[in-house]
């Protein structure tokens, strides 16, 4: 089985590999005179979500990214023509050092136009993906009080929502709100999660110096709406813990093994968007095991005795909704979905999915997941590789 760190790793690698990937087929690397370069820097003071009294406080990240846009009369800039992406690299703070670290992030990014507000104002959104690296993790003897990180490397998501103000041809100042989350996917305990809530203002350098400026009739001249069919095959590893009858805490020795199987008729409405259903099979080998105690008095979580949970109960079959924003090199699936072939509390509820799909090859695309349910609880990461049939 991966380790945490190797598995998260595993994240940010996937998605930086975009930098060499096709988009809807057209190799990248021969439309470099068609590209035109953006740096950008930036600060985010933001404050810590209550998930622990430990980390009910401020915090603090500078930003440095590297990204590009297609260029106007481009076939991709026409298509896509305020998408800016690339890769950013992060330094946290949270006033902590020496329980809590100063991690750095490495994340991929992609921000597009929402709506065109004036000549020179747009509101715009950005989304951000990775790992970060350097947290001090919980240690009973050496840092017993940090009870919500279990892992110095964590995945790292953020969401934010921007005004974009044109300063200059070039020059570019951007102000908005976000929503950053910390998060090992359960593959170390405590995994309680660090969730930020604060603003954002950036400087963004666009070497191009032209406005882009939509081409509708460009964009959708050879766009027909049609059915896809995605599946994707991924796999994780997750720890487990869970409450005693005597609401005593049990933390399950090892790492568990997560494969699961998604197909996905998806209604292409436009260039942009498309939306369907998915069928959708996991199996977890931890699922249900807390029904399976075999010695109900121990001292310790090392001396807890488990019988395997039979094969029915650690599989399960849902049915999901999903909806997919379509951009360039990337695609964000979101989903909400129910079991409908389980049995066992672990298995028998609702679950939601956020994805990120990054295109290596025509119709062949790299999955990185996360998957939450009962719309609360973490539950495991989902990494794999998709086909899309069309």
């Amino acid at each position: 089985m991966l380790k945490s760190r190797k598995l998260l790793i595993l994240i940010f690698a996937f998605s930086v590999s975009c930098l060499s990937a096709r988009a809807d087929g057209i190799d990248l690397d021969s439309l470099k005179r068609e590209i035109s370069t953006v740096v950008e820097i930036g600060t985010r003071p933001a404050y810590t979500l209550r998930t622990n009294d430990f980390f009910n406080r401020k915090t603090f990240s500078a930003h440095l990214k590297y990204g590009f846009r297609f260029k106007p009369g481009s076939v991709l800039g026409d298509r896509y023509p305020y998408a800016v992406q690339g890769i950013g690299i992060a330094r946290n703070t949270f006033f902590n050092k020496s329980e809590i670290g100063n991690p750095i992030a490495l994340y991929v990014f992609q921000s597009s136009r929402i709506a065109t507000l004036s000549n020179s104002l747009s509101l715009d959104y950005e989304w951000n993906f990775g790992a970060s690296f350097g947290w001090k993790k919980y240690d009973e003897y050496t840092n017993p009080d940090n009870m919500v990180v279990g892992s110095r490397v964590n995945a790292y998501i953020n969401l934010g929502i921007l005004f974009n103000w044109r300063l200059t041809d070039q020059l570019n100042l951007k102000t908005g709100i976000g929503l950053s989350h910390f998060s090992n996917g359960n593959t170390s305990y405590p995994n309680a999660g660090v969730n930020t809530a604060g603003g954002n203002v950036a400087l963004a350098w666009d070497f191009s110096g032209r406005n882009p400026v939509a081409r509708t009739s460009t964009a959708n001249a050879d766009f027909s709406r049609h059915m896809s069919y995605d599946v994707v095959l991924y796999c994780a590893t997750r720890k487990k813990g869970f409450l005693m009858d005597d609401n005593s805490a049990v933390i399950v020795p090892g790492s568990f093994a997560v494969t699961g199987l998604n197909i996905s008729p998806m209604y292409n409405f436009s260039k942009y968007f498309r939306a369907g259903l998915s069928l959708d099979a996991q199996y977890d080998e931890s699922a249900n095991i807390s029904r399976h105690v075999a010695n109900t008095s121990m001292p310790s979580d090392e001396d807890i005795r488990f019988h395997r949970p039979p094969f029915r109960e650690q599989f399960a079959v849902g049915v999901s909704a999903r909806a997919e924003v379509v951009m360039p090199v990337f695609s964000i699936n979101i989903g909400i979905g129910r079991n409908v072939i389980c049995k066992g509390p672990d298995t028998d509820s609702f679950y939601q999915i956020f994805a990120l799909k990054t295109d290596i090859a025509k119709n062949t695309f790299l999955h990185i997941g996360y998957q939450l349910y009962k719309f609360k609880k973490p539950n495991n990461l989902m990494i794999g590789i998709g086909y899309r049939f069309k």
